[in-house]
């Protein structure tokens, strides 16, 4: 099988926003506690917080984080999590069924992201509680001082405020099984004067308003239609979540998924825009994906403890897949999706970062570990910032039904252009290998290999563990010819591959 890839210098979708190579930490199983935090760890920081873990998000170099959740955060009190730990309550989680002692909150939380080079992304509750509830816990975040809750924060050992500007106003409120669940339009309404109340405390906040929390609810496309209509002056974004898993065992159909991420996205772009036009706004509202990742390997075991025949346990396992290599092509055809719609996805948050269905494993008291999963989020995150090139892909393809015709080739490619390189991201959906050329034009009349790293396993359902850390990791690549400015390859079956092209 053959392909060919044209880029040009001049064919660009768009600046890719660094918050596309998000994530996201909810207080969710060993996230947190014994995740991101353990106390008597060896390598734990006097904060308690574990400095192989940190030193693990530092290298995937992760812009924003998204906290406290998620599910956890429609019956959250904000209040719970601030103050002395001592005195700080002991809940039950409805949303996990598990116990929250509130150890890590607010203050730990922005600690931790300052450490680890990243933003907090901040979800209020707007399921179990409201407007107030968030206008407080943003008068506690960001005001100076010489007001309530800015003084409790600073009797509380914060001088300066957190100045978070990304705020979630709930989370994923279509759905039946969030605490406080509402319609569109009463969703839309408190949503809208949650927004007003932000606003008339700061207007430069950035704002995301819940859309549907996967295309297959029976309220999509219309819930975003009417939230839109109640929020679209107040709010900067949309959110959208999507999980993809092969519990058919399907290999050619699971590497498909991405094309029905690529139509999720193309739906909500055109609702945004056609709520644009209806309100004759000269505002941009984007997308969000605030929560994607593979989700299905830990279904089965987490159940006992999700349908509470477990009692109330605190931070049990839960939510943790064990990756395998045929994830690692699912992630890169996600990441390339997202690249490629950078035009309107500008923040997305791989759901999650440690433990719970995360690139990041850990072993209390023990070691930290990469899944598969964490190979391709490093490469897009560090090399694919810069503008997203529209590129001519002409590929084999095969047939699912369903989806229809599905690139054997799936490519999305980043100009950097301040370094003069441009980063292609490959994958190979197919059990064939297929010579490709790519050719670069507008950019010079030389290019040359600086990387190229690939990533390719016999077998498809093999992992890393604590005991293998190394059994699925990138090896460096030879293949590769340039002649002038095109570069010939052939990409091996089932395989992701990155290459960095100095023009």
């Amino acid at each position: 099988m053959s392909a060919t890839v044209t880029a040009h210098a001049r064919f660009i979708v768009a600046e890719i926003d660094p918050r596309l190579y998000g994530s996201f930490i909810e207080h969710l199983g060993r996230a947190v506690y014994t995740g991101i935090y353990e106390p008597g760890h060896p390598t734990a920081r006097p904060d308690g917080m574990r400095g192989d873990v940190i030193d693990l998000v530092r290298e995937l170099d992760v812009p924003v984080v998204r906290y406290p959740g998620g599910n956890y955060v429609s019956a959250f009190n904000w209040e719970d999590s601030v103050g002395p730990k001592e005195l700080r309550p002991t809940r039950l989680d409805l949303a996990w069924h598990t116990t929250e002692n509130n150890e890590v909150g607010l203050h730990e939380f922005a600690d931790w992201c300052d450490a680890v080079g990243a933003d907090m992304m901040y979800a209020v509750n707007l399921g179990s509680r409201g407007l107030d509830a968030a206008r407080n816990v943003l008068e506690y975040a960001n005001h100076p001082g010489g007001s309530t809750y800015s003084d409790l924060r600073i009797k509380n050992g914060r001088k300066e405020p957190f100045n978070i500007k990304l705020w979630c106003l709930g989370n994923e409120m279509d759905g039946p099984w969030q605490i406080g669940h509402k319609t569109a339009d009463e969703y839309g309404r408190v949503a809208h004067e949650t927004a007003k109340a932000l606003r008339a405390f700061d207007k430069s906040l950035e704002l995301v308003v819940c859309g549907s929390s996967n295309a297959k609810m029976p309220t999509y496309p219309e819930w975003e239609a009417t939230v839109l209509d109640h929020t679209y002056d107040e709010v900067d974004y949309i959110s959208l979540h999507m999980y993809f898993n092969n519990k058919a065992g399907d290999t050619p159909r699971y590497l498909a998924e991405s094309l029905k991420l690529d139509d999720y996205i193309t739906s909500v772009a055109g609702v945004i825009d056609y709520t644009k036009a209806k309100k004759r706004s000269e505002r941009n509202v984007y997308i969000s994906f605030d929560e994607w990742n593979v989700w299905y390997h830990s279904n089965e075991q987490d159940r006992t403890i999700l349908e509470g025949n477990d009692g109330w346990p605190s931070a049990p396992p839960l939510l943790e897949d064990i990756y395998n290599f045929e994830d690692v092509l699912q992630v890169g055809l996600i990441l390339n999706t997202f690249i490629r719609r950078s035009n309107v996805v500008k923040i997305a948050c791989l759901a999650q970062l440690v433990n719970v269905i995360a690139p990041i494993m850990t072993v209390p008291g023990g070691p930290a570990w990469r899944q598969t999963i964490f190979y391709p989020f490093l490469f897009a995150s560090r090399h694919g910032r810069g503008k997203a090139l529209d590129l001519a892909v002409d590929s084999p393809s095969y047939q699912v039904e369903g989806i229809g015709a599905v690139p054997g080739l799936d490519v999305a490619a980043v100009h950097a252009e301040a370094d003069g390189v441009v980063s292609f991201f490959i994958v190979n959906r197919t059990a064939e290998p297929i010579s490709t050329s790519i050719a670069l034009e507008g950019f010079g009349k030389t290019a040359r290999i600086i990387d190229h790293q690939v990533m390719t396993s016999a077998d498809l359902k093999a992992v890393n563990s604590a005991t293998t850390p190394g059994a699925i990791e990138p090896k460096p690549g030879s293949d590769v010819t340039v002649a002038g400015t095109t570069l010939t390859a052939t990409f091996a079956a089932y395989s992701y591959q990155m290459i960095r092209v100095r023009v």
